[in-house]
């Protein structure tokens, strides 16, 4: 079984969704989960999620990249422990 590598995203805009989230990092490899966190009183978006990745080849494809774009808005990456 393949090794899963997630990846937190921080500063999402409040439109995005999951798919949108996975739509955009499917372009660096396959994308296991995309999941934007939702505040469960208010449904609106917490401004981050994760994305989990089935390789490490698009886990690192990602990181190397050093600016991410989603809607206008510069996401922050960071590698997450939460496996």
């Amino acid at each position: 079984m393949p090794k899963l590598t997630k990846i937190f995203v921080g500063n999402l805009p409040w439109t995005v969704s999951s798919r949108e989230l996975r739509k955009y990092f499917t372009s660096f490899g396959h994308v296991a989960t995309a999941d934007v966190l939702f505040d469960h009183t208010t449904g609106l978006s917490k401004g981050y999620g994760f994305v989990q990745f089935t390789t490490t080849g698009g886990y690192e494809s990602v990181l190397k990249n050093p600016r991410h774009e989603l809607e206008g808005q510069t996401l922050v990456l960071q590698p997450s422990d939460r496996q």
